[in-house]
């Protein structure tokens, strides 16, 4: 006899919503590529017994057709996890980079998210060669040397994702793999995963059509504007081509208990939660933790999210993590980062363009001492 949803204990309603997630939405068609070389790479780690971090980055997306034309996107363009995942690797972390195609890779993302075009920091050389403009060549020098040395030593590795769907069967894997470095692996979850998204039983087959002149072909002349309508999933009555296009999204399962629980029970997984209000950005945090028993969520404003975040984790006081800054209308140097303030920092106060110091330099050495301290209460607990 079937039981009500509210009969059903939640950890089987996490088990039945993954099932019929993972079992409605198809894998993307080279996730059997990706789950090898992932394997592979975490096995030559595992076996070196070397940290492993997965750094998962940018936006995913949420496609309205099955062949998809039209789809629903966020504005990250991947600056914290491909930030992330250099300061990781100097850190000492074999790095395992899965991310959003075409945004922001480690190194490149130095030259690729420039104002200027690539192109422009090139010129060519006295024999007729490619090589880089004056001012430029001696940083790009230091980024290729570092991003060689990753590639060289098998330290990063990197793989693509586009949809929602792809992300979570992609990260699923991934985390099932990192299962034998135990408490040495670590989820670095920086992607801004999309909330909602549309079932594929009500996504339509083609692309969705602006009008209804395909089903109205014989009308011609100046009516035939008049007669052209919206399409929608659903088929419903049409409406006036000046109305809107309504959309039927459904949540996005949360699978984070899935994860702590049951694809990499021993890893530590880090979290991020970025909101606009900062009257509630620790309350939701705080909530998050609770909520998935989780070791860290990272909070950030996304007005400040380059100059300030929170780290809020169990049995711990809440730490501010901000870049050091002199304050607008302030003669003073720039002074050490309040790290003790307990609220955000107004946007007002802090000076124009962008910080001296990528937040990310702070953030990944204070993220390895968690780490490193989860590693040691795991390997006490096995002891004892």
């Amino acid at each position: 006899m079937d039981r009500s949803p509210s009969e059903i204990p939640p950890e089987n309603l996490a088990d039945l919503a993954e099932d019929h997630y993972f079992g409605s939405n198809p894998p993307p068609k080279d996730l059997d590529k990706h789950v090898a070389l992932a394997r592979e790479f975490i096995d030559y780690h595992s076996a070196a017994g070397r940290r492993l971090v997965l750094v998962t980055s940018g936006g995913t997306t949420v496609p309205l057709e099955k062949q998809t034309v039209r789809f629903i996107d966020n504005f990250s363009a991947g600056t914290r996890g491909a930030t992330s995942a250099e300061y990781f690797l100097e850190a000492g972390y074999a790095v395992l980079f899965l991310h959003r195609q075409f945004s922001l890779h480690p190194f490149s993302r130095h030259y690729s998210h420039a104002t200027d075009c690539f192109l422009d920091f090139l010129r060519e050389g006295p024999e007729g060669g490619v090589v880089a403009r004056d001012e430029d060549a001696s940083k790009m020098l230091q980024v290729l040397r570092k991003y060689h040395d990753a590639r060289d030593r098998n330290m990063l590795l990197v793989l693509p994702f586009v949809s929602i769907s792809d992300y979570l069967h992609e990260l699923r894997s991934i985390a099932r793999l990192m299962r034998p470095l135990g408490p040495r692996g670590l989820l670095y979850l920086a992607a801004a995963v999309s909330d909602f998204f549309v079932p594929p039983d009500r996504m339509a087959e083609h692309k969705i059509q602006s009008t209804n002149a395909v089903d109205k072909k014989t009308v011609t002349g100046p009516r035939a504007e008049e007669e052209e309508t919206f399409d929608n999933f659903d088929s419903s009555p049409s409406v006036p081509r000046s109305k809107s296009l309504v959309i039927d999204l459904d949540p996005v399962p949360k699978f984070l208990k899935n994860l702590v629980e049951g694809w990499s029970p021993q890893g530590m997984i880090v979290s991020f939660k970025l909101e606009t209000d900062p009257s509630i950005l620790v309350h939701k945090a705080k909530y998050s933790l609770d909520r998935y028993q989780h070791h860290l969520v990272i909070g950030n404003l996304l007005s400040t999210r380059k100059w300030e975040v929170v780290f809020v984790s169990p049995g711990r006081p809440d730490r501010w993590i901000r870049v050091p800054f002199r304050r607008n209308g302030s003669d003073s140097v720039a002074p050490v980062p309040d790290t003790q303030r307990d609220e955000p920092l107004d946007p007002k106060s802090l000076p124009d363009g962008e910080p001296e110091t990528e937040i990310e330099s702070l953030i990944i050495p204070a993220v390895k001492d968690l780490h490193c301290t989860y590693i040691r209460s795991v390997e006490e607990k096995r002891r004892a």
